[in-house]
């Protein structure tokens, strides 16, 4: 392999590092935030679900992904690896602000600025829906804005449902609710290995695809394997500063509102995996949190300066990792050059 196309594989795992720091992080924060796992046991648990999803659910994600760019094959590793570079200098940013920001957002962002700078609207695979499959940027951009309001309606709905068969329970119900949550939380990991562990896996595949090394967008199992290890890393080497966001910042999660949170979630980004939808761990998750706080009637607890910060971050990530993909693509260029 020559020296873009290493690097801009390892900038596809430094991407799913970063998805770490933001996304792998949301499927443990309300368990770590309500003490039904230490952090250790929280990462392991996220480790080893993550992972499985990410090896054994299919790569219908990872081929939405990877069809995003359509540049002659030798601007494709230019471009995607332009791309990868703004998603991940934004994930960076946002991660040490404490922010959950996109993954997804990000990802699309950072391919769509570079691709359009290089070859123009063409070199974009605009898309839309294929029924419930989406294709292209605008399914994506649909599969991520309409994944929040349905993870923020189940916690809404399940918090209520439990609380509601959970009048007469006595201290004594607290152990299968935790149990419950270590579950919840495993399924949530199992559904992120599943969805977002393919976007890294998509762009590299892209560029394999793009440099001759094969001839399909098929994802090979070492990239799976890789790219499920990165994710986990990353929840692990930084992942805090998210969950004391979504787990504490919000407002104060208890371990039913951690159930409901973590089996809405999870059956959201389950779906939008086997569809081949890319989504927002981040944002499901949060939206479900709040959506919790609202089904316990609890508004005036819900932190809307926290939640008005997410908010700007999610509107600013697509055009801010565009821009900064543009910036990386000319910098490599200028490199090229010379």
């Amino acid at each position: 392999m020559d020296l873009a196309l290493l690097l801009a594989i390892g900038l596809a795992f430094a991407f799913a590092l970063t998805n770490g720091f933001h996304d792998a992080s949301n499927a443990i924060a309300t368990l770590v935030a309500t003490r039904g796992a230490t952090p250790g046991q929280a990462v392991l648990l996220s480790a080893t679900f993550n992972m499985l999803g990410a090896v054994l659910l299919g790569t219908a994600v990872a081929d939405t992904i990877g069809k995003i760019v359509q540049v002659p094959a030798n601007e494709t590793v230019m471009v995607v690896g332009a791309g990868l570079a703004g998603a991940t200098t934004w994930n960076l940013i946002t991660w040490w602000r404490g922010l959950p920001s996109s993954s997804g957002h990000a990802l699309v962002g950072g391919l769509v600025g570079a691709a359009l700078v290089e070859g123009g609207v063409d070199a974009v695979n605009w898309g839309g829906m294929d029924g419930l499959h989406p294709v292209g940027v605008w399914g994506t951009l649909i599969a991520l804005l309409v994944s929040p309001p349905i993870g923020f309606a189940g916690g809404w709905l399940l918090v209520i449902i439990l609380r509601r068969a959970s009048r007469r329970w006595s201290n004594r119900w607290r152990g299968p609710v935790v149990s419950g949550e270590w579950a919840a939380a495993a399924g949530l990991s199992y559904s992120h290995g599943a969805n977002d562990a393919q976007k890294a896996m998509g762009v590299i595949a892209a560029l394999l695809l793009g440099a001759g090394y094969t001839d399909s967008l098929e994802v090979p199992l070492w990239v799976k394997i890789t790219t499920g290890l990165t994710l986990t890393l990353g929840t692990a080497a930084g992942g805090w500063r998210i969950v004391k966001t979504v787990g504490r910042r919000i407002y104060d999660i208890k371990p039913l509102d951690s159930l409901a949170s973590q089996s809405s979630s999870t059956g959201v980004i389950f779906t939008a995996s086997i569809l081949g939808a890319p989504v927002s761990t981040t944002q499901i998750v949060a939206s479900s949190v709040i959506g919790c706080g609202g089904g316990r009637r609890r508004w005036r607890h819900v932190r809307w300066q926290v939640v008005k910060e997410m908010g700007i971050a999610w509107i600013t990530t697509i055009p801010a990792a565009g821009l900064l993909a543009v910036l990386y693509l000319y910098l490599a260029k200028g490199v090229a050059a010379l």
